[in-house]
């Protein structure tokens, strides 16, 4: 993976828990958003953990361009409570997932592993505040809205639906369903286009919002 944050610490901490899992590896580091989009098209890493604001160039901007000079690689922002602004252009920008600085360590492994696997992630803090900021108004009503555009879904499309928002990747939702993960696909596919959302963290968001992620057992 790709590590890019301007603060020396940051990185330092995110080695270390990274340092924890075998499975996972910083391969690169980069401290502005330049140095992020030269790491990613040198390395090629399955994913880039990016800081969404960075001097010379922030880390929106520089997702923008690894998502489109350097497409296999999937961007995780990373964020804060005080940059719900930035939650939209993110969203719109093809970001796989967000993660809090001050989270969970665990979450953070968590969101690597889903997001390079294929999956969106948002973790549970950080779900609530996209939601808060895109929904805006009362969320009861917010709630009330997507429950029903997700109760147009069929049964077996709003399971995927609840277990795509709880972060995990085809095969994951597969495995827990007993189905093969090309039926996954199409699934995923055709929630996608009949809840008019663009990717699967929007269809992430919508699931959070409308309560399905709750409603998973074992979650």
């Amino acid at each position: 993976m790709l590590l890019a944050d301007d603060e020396a610490m940051i990185r330092a901490g995110v080695r270390a828990i990274v340092a924890t899992d075998p499975a996972l590896e910083v391969v690169a580091e980069a401290a502005d958003g330049h140095q992020a989009i030269e790491a990613a098209h040198r390395y090629r890493p399955d994913v880039a953990l990016v800081d969404i604001r960075m001097p010379r160039l922030d880390g929106l901007a520089a997702a923008a361009e690894i998502r489109r000079t350097a497409p296999a690689t999937a961007v995780i922002m990373l964020t804060t409570f005080g940059e719900d602004d930035y939650i939209a252009r993110a969203l719109s920008e093809g970001a796989a997932g967000f993660l809090l600085k001050s989270g969970d360590p665990r979450e953070l492994l968590a969101g690597v592993h889903a997001v390079a696997a294929g999956a969106a992630y948002l973790s549970p803090r950080v779900a609530h505040r996209v939601i808060a900021h895109l929904g805006g108004g009362d969320r009861m009503a917010r709630g009330a809205a997507a429950r029903r555009r997700t109760d147009a879904l069929t049964t077996r499309e709003r399971q995927v639906l609840a277990l795509l928002g709880a972060g995990m990747s085809n095969a994951e939702i597969a495995g827990r369903l007993h189905i093969v993960e090309g039926t996954v696909k199409a699934y995923v596919s055709a929630i996608l286009t009949r809840l008019d959302v663009r990717n699967r963290v929007q269809a992430a968001v919508l699931a959070h919002e409308a309560g399905l992620v709750t409603d998973v057992p074992g979650l």
